[in-house]
């Protein structure tokens, strides 16, 4: 080894995760010395092209956002679903009915644009975060491998690496921190002998090509549409335009439907394309690449993703099926932790081992409750019925026992409330979890809370603890109560109910106080406070459901108003695809 490099952090992997990682830090302290390792040279083609609108605020904060806008990718408003138990389509919008309103492009992070997302070309898209990174310091050295991960115990001492050429010099770098974001790879992990969970029973392949000049299924406003998500009974496809007259489409069967076919990928891929009308017709015009590949496409997640001095990020801290869009999500996130994580280490006013639990507990969490959501979708199509038993397995380890039918009901539709008070189910809206849990079960699923007139607050077996709240790149220490793997932020409208119902109020009682905290133009805006009516019932069913909170109904008082919220706005029948496939026939 001919020589060696001191920096303060070496990250391993230079995809988005890597890239989020190094912008971060450099944006909050530009005299760290950051290291970026990519075994490959840029551009290069990957999957995990539809996005979440959350992805657009963590690019924005990047200050990379205007870059990927001009690359002019098509603008994701929502997805078009044919799941379930019949071949209807239906759509799930971003925005309200879908109603995006022309812009001209390349245009600024405000408006509905702060609702959207994008369909990236990863080619594209990955280059221009690591080449903005670079810009901002970042050393970046692309096809370069990490020969060895050097350590002792937990502690990572260096790294052996080497550039690619036949005298390229192999050489040592030694940093304070050190990050894996090399994906499935997992260099770091693998060396340290980090375990990896495979929570679930499900087991799918991916197999995928790129298309030249394939229509689009929709166009709204300038260059929105939805991304197509077509269940085939034994899988399903994914149909992604990517801008440029390039559109990725894939099939994700399971592992046995595969061995028990016995083809080869390409034959199971064309089988599946010529079987579907809407694919059929959308690539009536087309070209396909040929360039057919196909992985295994399994969820899993690393035991522990923090440690002495190293963290890991993106997809090899774990994977999520990317039937709900939310790989590129938890990895922009993640990594956005781990910068921030870092940069409070440095600072030295929190305690460092608070930080990687938090850090820890928070990653693992997200992951396995997208996992979760993720099987719950798959139930509900017949290749995949068996997951309903193992959903009750999942609820008796949770302490609670259910028929399969009853742990569906509850993976699905539990409030969790995650580190920044916020309620949601695998980033879905509370109340589109609800609806998309209704349609699958084709059954009601109705607020608990409309039926109570009474509430209190329940923090038997709680303890009081910190949670970190991740903003401006600090991390703010906030109170929280943890029960289990349960926790209750006490903050935003959870401490705001928390604090209100440490005796009990009544429904009426809680309504008065929602209505003059938010009639005060001090504490919110007028916009703001149109959404507090539905943020406090969804807080609220959310902290009954989690046991935070205990309701009943005590005759000669009113329950809790039913709020008439149209989910139509953000769920429905499908019009335009099902229109242009009938004037296609």
């Amino acid at each position: 080894m001919s020589s060696s490099v001191q920096v303060d952090v070496a990250i391993i992997g230079g995809g988005p995760a890597g890239s989020t990682v190094g912008t971060l830090l450099k944006k909050y302290n530009p005299y760290l010395n950051v290291l970026i390792l990519e075994r490959e040279k840029f551009p290069r083609d990957h999957v995990g092209e539809s996005q979440l609108p959350f992805i657009s605020r963590v690019l924005e904060e990047m200050e990379v956002w205007d870059q990927v806008e001009a690359a002019g990718f098509p603008i994701k408003i929502g997805a078009t679903y044919r799941w379930g138990k019949s071949d209807q389509l239906w759509d799930f919008e971003f925005i309200r009915d879908g109603q995006f309103d022309p812009v001209q492009r390349p245009s600024s992070y405000v408006g509905q644009r702060l609702e959207t997302a994008f369909q990236v070309d990863r080619a594209i898209y990955d280059e221009i975060l690591l080449n903005h990174t670079a810009s901002v310091g970042c050393d970046v050295r692309q096809e370069t491998e990490v020969l060895e991960v050097l350590h002792e115990g937990d502690r990572v001492t260096g790294l052996r690496i080497r550039g690619t050429g036949a005298d390229a010099e192999e050489i040592l770098v030694e940093a304070r921190h050190y990050v894996d974001c090399s994906g499935y790879a997992g260099c770091l992990r693998k060396t340290l002998g980090i375990n990896v969970e495979e929570p679930t029973l499900l087991k799918n392949i991916a197999i995928w090509d790129y298309w030249q000049d394939a229509e689009w299924p929709v166009t709204l406003g300038i260059e929105g549409t939805r991304i197509q998500i077509l269940s085939l009974g034994y899988g399903w496809l994914w149909f992604i335009p990517l801008g440029n007259g390039r559109t990725s489409v894939g099939l994700v069967v399971p592992a046995r439907y595969y061995k028990e076919r016995g083809v080869r990928p390409a034959q199971l891929y064309k089988e599946a394309l010529s079987n579907d009308k809407i694919v059929t017709h959308l690539l009536r015009n087309a070209t396909q690449e040929d360039t057919l590949r196909s992985t295994k496409d399994w969820s899993f997640l690393a035991e522990r993703v923090a440690g002495k001095n190293w963290f890991i990020a993106g997809e090899a801290a774990g994977f999520a099926d990317p039937i709900l869009s939310a790989g590129m999500s938890l990895a922009h996130k993640n990594a956005r932790d781990v910068a921030y994580s870092i940069l409070e280490l440095d600072r030295g006013e929190i305690d460092a081992k608070w930080l990687k639990e938090q850090y820890d507990t928070s990653t693992r969490r997200g992951i396995t409750q997208h996992i979760r959501f993720a099987d719950f979708w798959y139930s509900q199509n017949g290749q995949f019925s068996d997951l309903k038993d193992y959903a009750r397995e999942i609820s008796q380890d949770a302490g609670l026992n259910m028929t399969s039918e009853e742990a569906w009901r509850w993976l699905g539709t539990g409030g969790f409330i995650d580190n920044t008070s916020q309620t949601d189910v695998a980033g879905f809206a509370f109340f589109i979890t609800k609806n998309i849990t209704a349609s699958f079960l084709e059954e009601d699923v109705d607020y608990k809370i409309f039926g109570y007139t009474h509430f209190r607050l329940d923090l038997v077996g709680a303890k009081e603890a910190w949670i970190a709240n991740y903003h401006e790149g600090k991390i703010h220490r906030s109170p929280c109560y943890v029960r289990g793997d349960k926790q209750l932020p006490m903050l935003g409208i959870c401490g705001f109910l928390a604090h209100g119902l440490s005796q009990e109020r009544s429904a009426g009682q809680i309504i008065g106080a929602v209505e003059k905290f938010r009639s005060d133009p001090a504490n919110m805006s007028r916009e703001d406070a149109e959404n507090v009516p539905r943020m406090v019932i969804e807080t609220l069913e959310a902290l009954v459901l989690d046991g935070w909170v205990i309701g009943r109904a005590i005759e000669g008082f009113r329950p809790w108003p039913k709020f008439n919220l149209s989910y139509e706005q953000f769920m429905h029948e499908n019009r335009d695809v099902s229109q242009l496939l009938s004037e296609n026939v």
